[in-house]
């Protein structure tokens, strides 16, 4: 089954319509994406940071720190304190690099990567919104740049994303304003909104976990997409509809994440030990 929205619920794109009947209705509709496990399955920064790890932009040692976050994030979900640690670690990473080099290997990992983990039922729904003449906006904590980057490919109108200070063009390993994560996706929303004419009541968010809720409240037309088992739970009691494009064997992949992620973490563990070992041997 694509979805698990029963027959009764409405489409959410039937409830968003570019003016009211008499024409009254002229702000303009926009629908509102997170990225990770909504349109992406998994989270797009690891795939980021493997492909610096392999330009030597950070060592083993980073290495180790991005597999446990990652089996956290797997395992847990995402949460503020865990999140603000990635950030600045990704910060100081980065810093004196310059734009157009994180650009270009962003690219890269979206064609080699991102772009065969896109949920074919996500792409289809972001479809019809620009088909309906919709704004689609991705609103995640991922770097603004990566944000822009993936929703230009999908389409899409822009990205509201985490900025990273630049000077010239080069990273200085220092952020502006907040991430792009919890109530601040709300802020950047209505923002966005009284920037750009858009009517809020009309238009729609599509999020997968609690961090997303913000985000969702903003707007007339909320969308659980792939929901962990907390956003399940509280779609649920206000009524939101959910979608669910992952199948039974993604589902129950998530489900397992608890005992796959921390046994992945200690096998990559592992892999780095092996190759620390074969260095010091030369």
């Amino acid at each position: 089954m694509p979805h698990d929205v029963g027959p009764e619920d409405p489409d959410p794109l039937d409830q968003n319509p570019t003016a009211d009947d008499d024409g009254a209705n002229d702000g303009v509709v926009a629908a509102f994406f997170d990225i990770d496990n909504t349109i992406i399955r998994g989270a797009s920064a690891a795939h980021l940071a493997h492909a610096l790890y392999r330009r030597e932009f950070f060592g083993i040692r980073d290495l180790l720190r991005l597999v446990v976050h990652n089996a956290r994030y797997l395992t847990f979900g995402e949460n503020k304190k865990q999140i603000d640690t990635v950030r600045s670690h990704a910060l100081s990473i980065v810093a004196g690099h310059t734009v157009s080099e994180i650009v270009a290997i962003g690219e890269e990992v979206y064609d080699q990567v991102l772009e065969l983990r896109i949920y074919p039922g996500t792409q289809r729904l972001l479809n019809e919104h620009i088909e309906a003449g919709h704004e689609v906006w991705l609103v995640s904590a991922t770097p603004a740049e990566i944000g822009t980057l993936i929703s230009r490919r999908l389409g899409g109108t822009g990205a509201l994303g985490s900025v990273a200070e630049t000077v010239d063009g080069v990273y200085t390993g220092r952020m502006v304003g907040d991430m792009m994560h919890g109530k601040a996706k709300a802020a950047g929303v209505r923002a966005l909104a009284e920037q750009r004419g858009i009517d809020l009541a009309a238009s729609s968010a599509y999020g997968d976990s609690l961090n997303d809720v913000s985000m969702m409240e903003t707007v007339g037309n909320p969308c659980a997409i792939n929901p962990d088992a907390r956003l399940r739970r509280h779609a649920a009691r206000v009524g939101w509809p959910v979608r669910e494009f992952r199948g039974r064997r993604n589902r129950a992949a998530r489900r397992g994440a608890a005992t796959l992620s921390w046994a992945g973490a200690v096998w990559a563990a592992a892999l780095v030990a092996r190759s620390i070992k074969r260095t010091v041997q030369r």
